[in-house]
């Protein structure tokens, strides 16, 4: 009977070990808030697994709150943001988060960064920069980020970001061909056709689509010249149409941004105990 009695015991401790644990992982979920130029979004990971993804026309607070009171063990956050959000949502999560984070050029790093002007690099782009460096470890990585700006962030095999280039995106392309001169029609972003265009609009698409993969594929070939084993992360919302145009093997990630944005936050919590 002693010996029953100290394996039921011995049982029971492990049970309670293991629901401690899963109630500290559980205890782990965080909500990610990146306001961009098009969209805001939110989610909510458990650990580096992303459970929900919301992108918004704009965010408010009902809608937050409304996101939170379905995910009640969210307890830390973070957000990004490249345009101004309600100061309501900050300081209701600052009031009810354990941790809140508000990214800017100040917030410690999991990386060392060299880039020369740090109040003036886009915190998604330095997102990307995270992500890459934790996903691709000992070997340098190039993220291009394919949004309303087509962004070019490298990590080195020492994760060390060094910076990269900006240039327009696809539909920036074709509206500053309508903008900039009298004639030119706006054009939404079908199909890329032949890189000969038969009229003027396949013209302009064949200029914008067939131009930026000839960019992009230009970049990584010089890239990968300097750093022969690089990995290229193609990512943000043309990812998918780009992907399809593009004869170089990379690796295509969604939501890169946050999930450097969450390894962010992890790595202040981590440093915040």
């Amino acid at each position: 009977m002693p010996l029953l009695r100290k394996i039921a015991h011995g049982l029971t401790m492990m049970a309670m070990m293991a629901m401690m644990a899963m109630m500290a992982m559980m205890a782990m979920m965080a909500i990610i808030l990146d306001f961009g130029n098009t969209f805001h979004k939110a989610a909510i990971f458990d650990g580096e697994e992303l459970v929900l993804l919301e992108r918004y026309d704009r965010l408010n607070l009902r809608k937050l709150k409304e996101l939170l009171a379905e995910f009640p063990l969210v307890q830390d956050g973070i957000a990004s943001s490249v345009v101004h959000y309600p100061a309501g949502i900050k300081n209701f999560l600052q009031n009810h988060l354990r941790l809140f984070i508000e990214l800017t050029h100040r917030t410690p790093l999991p990386i060392i960064s060299k880039y020369g002007s740090p109040k003036t690099l886009g915190r998604d782009r330095i997102a990307c920069a995270v992500a890459a460096s934790r996903l691709f470890k000992d070997v340098p990585a190039l993220v291009i980020n394919a949004g309303t700006c087509i962004t070019y962030d490298l990590v080195t095999a020492h994760s060390e970001y060094l910076g990269g280039a900006i240039s327009p995106g696809l539909q920036m392309r074709l509206k500053a061909m309508h903008t900039f001169t009298r004639k030119l029609p706006l054009l939404d972003l079908p199909d890329p056709g032949n890189i000969t265009g038969s009229d003027t609009c396949e013209s302009m698409i064949s200029g914008a689509v067939h131009g930026t993969v000839a960019e992009v594929t230009g970049m990584i070939g010089n890239y990968r010249k300097a750093y022969p084993d690089l990995q290229v992360i193609l990512s943000g919302g043309d990812m998918e149409y780009l992907d399809k145009l593009l004869k170089i093997r990379i690796f295509a990630l969604p939501n890169i941004v946050m999930v450097g944005l969450n390894y962010i936050l992890e790595y202040n919590l981590q440093h915040a105990k």
